[in-house]
């Protein structure tokens, strides 16, 4: 097991943005890594499970590579936030307590704009911005840096993940194209209630397949790596991409299966 040290500071930039991020830090110290020699040495796609806010945070500190992480890029513009982070992160919580989370979608927009622009994020956007989503991440993998993702969206869940939106394989073949080379896509399960990241094997992006029967084989392998990994730890709870009630998160295995 690799125990991977962070510090509460990486960069210089407003001091309100250094204590915001040594206070989220302080809640995040000691994450361990596993699985770290798996990394490739040059560029490389890191996909894995959202875990709610934990897989951002979680990476933000502790990953351990020079790395930068696609953000929604509603998160991003202080008019955007309310709306974007009430849908994705509250709406499932129970009636009685959905006023209380509208007020805090609201609440957390100026942290949340303060804190993604000023990370190592790349917006991400689903409309014609989409090109400056993929510019810079070409950018930053010509540099020979790690580009995390986190590409779950509702849908079916297999009790670890939710289904993958398939549009990130596609930065394989862009880079491709402009690079020559073929981009790595590595598998990650974050598990927050063991305070460890665990990092598998990648898989090469393939050129010559078509980009839709590509898009399918790499989901699946990555959905499959991070399931394995997931389900050969011991007994633990899981954080589903939804914010659904405590009592509904699953756990890694059957518990009569548990010995």
């Amino acid at each position: 097991m690799k125990k991977i040290k962070a510090k509460p500071e990486t960069k210089e930039t407003s001091r309100l943005y250094k204590v915001a991020r040594w206070l989220l830090w302080f809640f995040y110290r000691d994450y361990r890594v596993e699985g770290a020699e798996n990394l490739p040495d040059g560029a490389a796609l890191i996909v894995g499970n959202h875990s709610q806010m934990h897989g951002p945070i979680a990476c933000e500190f502790y990953f351990p590579s020079n790395h930068h992480t696609w953000c929604a890029g509603q998160m991003m513009k202080l008019k955007d936030v309310p709306a974007y982070a009430y849908a994705d992160f509250w709406s499932q919580k129970p009636p009685f307590s959905r006023p209380f989370y509208k007020l805090l979608s609201y609440l957390i927009a100026p942290l949340a704009v303060l804190v993604f622009n000023n990370a190592n994020t790349i917006p991400v956007y689903r409309d014609n911005r989409i090109a400056v989503t993929l510019k810079k991440t070409l950018r930053k993998l010509a540099e020979g840096a790690h580009v995390i993702v986190f590409p779950e969206q509702d849908g079916e869940t297999n009790g670890i993940l939710y289904e993958f939106q398939s549009g990130f394989v596609d930065v394989g073949r862009l880079y491709h194209k402009r690079f020559d080379k073929e981009l790595p896509f590595v598998p990650l399960y974050i598990a927050p209630n063991r305070k460890t990241m665990y990092i598998g094997k990648a898989t090469q992006f393939n050129p010559n397949a078509p980009i839709e029967a590509e898009r399918e084989r790499i989901c699946a392998y990555l959905t499959e790596e991070i399931t394995a990994m997931a389900k050969q730890l011991p007994l633990h709870t899981v954080v589903p991409y939804r914010n659904v009630p405590k009592r509904l998160y699953p756990t890694n295995k059957p518990k009569e299966d548990v010995k």
